[in-house]
């Protein structure tokens, strides 16, 4: 890939271990609460409910507050467990509050993050809340890597919305021909980057959507072609 010189990166999935984060959160909440529910089978049914609100609120479907309760709500009904309207309010608060203070990266999001950035100008385009991606980056030490940090929120649209890249591009003072988009979500960053001329790479444990996408299943995979 020639003539590259700036790198739009996805946050959560992509450089940041949202899942391993997310059940270090519920556990301390879990803990807190004295929720008395099998972490294991928690989990198992949270995961699919939570990626289903995100995939509602990504496409402009339901708002943020509905997307906190709803997710809980729908998995502590499925488990059959009895719980208040308060204190579903109460973790979905504290959820948020506790997230960014857990900070594991998928690996070699450092190394590849030093040696991508003497080469390239490294932005970020994340569809996660205004409130939390800034703590994320900070807690985790990534923050000094990056020129340009754009959420969704801060755009009024989500991706794939063409509005956020253009947006990102234009705050970056960057031509799409000139940019990769990197991320985890093929809807939402791969097609979402293509279909703004950007070029892009698919960060994938599995085969890309794409026959004609490069994919990586690992960070460190992206020195093979930047």
């Amino acid at each position: 890939m020639t003539n590259i010189k700036h790198l739009f990166f996805d946050l959560d999935h992509t450089l940041w271990d949202f899942e391993k984060n997310s059940e270090l959160t519920f556990k301390q909440i879990f803990k807190e609460q004295s929720i008395t529910l099998d972490f294991t089978e928690f989990i198992k049914i949270y995961s699919p409910i939570n990626f289903s609100y995100w995939r509602l609120y990504r496409d402009e479907k339901i708002s943020k507050s509905s997307l906190r309760y709803k997710r809980l709500k729908d998995t502590f009904d499925a488990l059959n467990y009895v719980i208040t309207d308060e204190l579903i309010n109460l973790i979905a608060e504290d959820y948020i509050k506790y997230l960014p203070n857990f900070s594991h990266l998928f690996e070699g999001t450092i190394e590849t993050l030093e040696y991508l950035k003497k080469q390239y100008q490294l932005h970020i385009i994340t569809n996660g809340f205004e409130e939390v991606q800034q703590l994320k980056m900070k807690k985790s030490g990534i923050s000094k890597y990056f020129d340009i940090i754009v959420t969704s929120e801060s755009v009024g649209v989500k991706k794939p919305n063409p509005k956020v890249f253009e947006f990102a591009l234009s705050e970056a003072e960057a031509l799409p021909q000139e940019s990769i988009m990197i991320g985890d979500s093929y809807e939402a960053d791969i097609m979402g980057a293509l279909n703004t001329g950007m070029n892009a790479i698919h960060f994938t444990e599995e085969k890309s959507k794409g026959n004609d996408v490069t994919s990586v299943s690992s960070l460190l995979d992206l020195k093979q072609y930047l």
